[in-house]
């Protein structure tokens, strides 16, 4: 029997209405169940893939990789910082003041953690969207705030706020002072991060004023090469420094979020692989019926002179051709659900009412997406994999039934 004709009895046997009623239900319900396994496990990894994706390219663009900070101020941050540029991976540094801040306007009182910048020369203001950077520099009392922190004080670009900052004992206004400015909100950023919540910019001069620094700066923000190998950079810069000197990391902040993406990415996806073997192991059973539904035609071939690796090439055929089917159909609705999903999710949300993501909670406000062609392969090859080993004692099954036996339960 030559592989077509094996093909042609494999396609009549998973696909052929009209006829063989039986083996053409349970082919479908193994398809079935494959195509919905492998459809979930595209799109759950997808929005895995792009919680990973905005976890490295949005929220990790806003934060620091390392900074560098001193207990009692950095005055002479100009040379510290060429020292540090110096260092094959550091690719920028900018100095900040950070203060924590009283925000007044009107009646209107909120806390927040503010943050003083050059605003010609911070990675965080050229990474906000719009045209932050240019509004910060374009007035020395310049204020940006971030959407929710602006809600919460139901201010909008061009109201004035005062912010009272307390001057801690190790600061040059002494212990119990208080720095008092006025700023003109000149833009809302809304970066769909958790940064909506708590971020406030000013101009690094002004922070450092309200601060009691003078002259001087918090420390310094670095951007490195390599984002996974901060720890050991800062533990090699901070060694480089004189004594009084600290080092933070971005790992330290968000790596735990960063660990707990990629943990539950990595247990998602053995729980549905485990539901695609399943779907496998469906298909051993629906095949086994099939073999027992086609025992008279089996019997009729073997005495034909068809062999025994034949017969059991038919139905390795057949757990292909549901496996291939299956694959193609199921990474096709996959693809397709998964770029459905932040507009579903978005859908939902306005009927209900209701946000299910809010960067009071979850890192992000949206439903993040992310296709990756490598998934789908791997996807795909597993389950097709899968498929044909699942048919392999369906089809030894087949190879070892006896005509003259078959035959004779038939006429009796």
């Amino acid at each position: 029997m030559s592989l077509r004709e094996q093909l042609r009895l494999a396609l009549r046997y998973s696909f052929a209405f009209g006829r063989g009623y039986l083996s053409t239900f349970l082919s479908s319900l193994s398809t079935l169940g494959l195509v919905l396994a492998i459809a979930l496990l595209v799109a759950v990894l997808s929005v895995m893939n792009g919680f990973d994706r905005e976890m490295r390219e949005r929220i990790l663009a806003l934060v620091p990789h390392v900074t560098i900070q001193s207990v009692q101020g950095m005055a002479d941050w100009r040379d510290m910082r060429r020292e540090l540029l110096q260092h094959p991976e550091v690719t920028a540094a900018s100095p900040f003041v950070a203060f924590d801040a009283l925000f007044l306007r009107g009646s209107e009182v909120q806390t927040a953690a503010g943050l003083g910048l050059e605003a010609g020369d911070s990675a965080l203001l050229a990474a906000l969207p719009g045209d932050v950077a240019a509004a910060m520099a374009g007035r020395e009392d310049a204020l940006v705030l971030g959407a929710g922190l602006a809600r919460r004080l139901q201010a909008a670009v061009g109201d004035s706020l005062t912010l009272l900052v307390p001057r801690g004992a190790d600061t040059r206004g002494g212990a119990g002072d208080t720095g008092m400015g006025r700023f003109t909100l000149v833009a809302v950023a809304e970066t769909g991060t958790e940064l909506d919540q708590s971020l406030a910019l000013v101009r690094l001069s002004r922070a450092a004023a309200l601060s009691g620094l003078g002259k001087g700066v918090s420390g310094l923000h670095l951007r490195t090469r390599d984002l996974f190998a901060v720890s050991d950079l800062a533990w090699e810069l901070v060694g480089q420094l004189p004594p009084g000197y600290y080092a933070t990391h971005w790992m330290m902040t968000h790596g735990n979020l960063y660990a707990a993406i990629q943990l539950s990415r990595d247990l998602v996806s053995i729980l549905l692989y485990s539901i695609i073997a399943v779907a496998a192991f469906n298909l051993v059973s629906s095949l086994v019926l099939v073999v027992f539904d086609k025992q008279g035609d089996i019997a009729i071939l073997r005495t034909l002179g068809a062999s025994g690796a034949a017969i059991a090439g038919i139905f390795v055929l057949q757990g292909a051709l549901i496996g291939a089917v299956g694959v193609s159909v199921g990474l096709g609705l996959g693809v397709a659900l998964s770029l459905a999903l932040p507009e579903l999710v978005g859908a939902v949300e306005r009927l209900l009412d209701y946000r299910f993501l809010d960067t009071d909670v979850y890192p992000v406000s949206f439903l993040p997406v992310d296709v990756l062609p490598s998934d789908l392969l791997s996807i795909g090859g597993v389950a097709l994999l899968m498929c044909l080993l699942a048919a392999l004692y369906p089809a030894l099954r087949a190879a070892r039934l006896a005509p003259a036996q078959v035959l004779d339960q038939e006429r009796h």
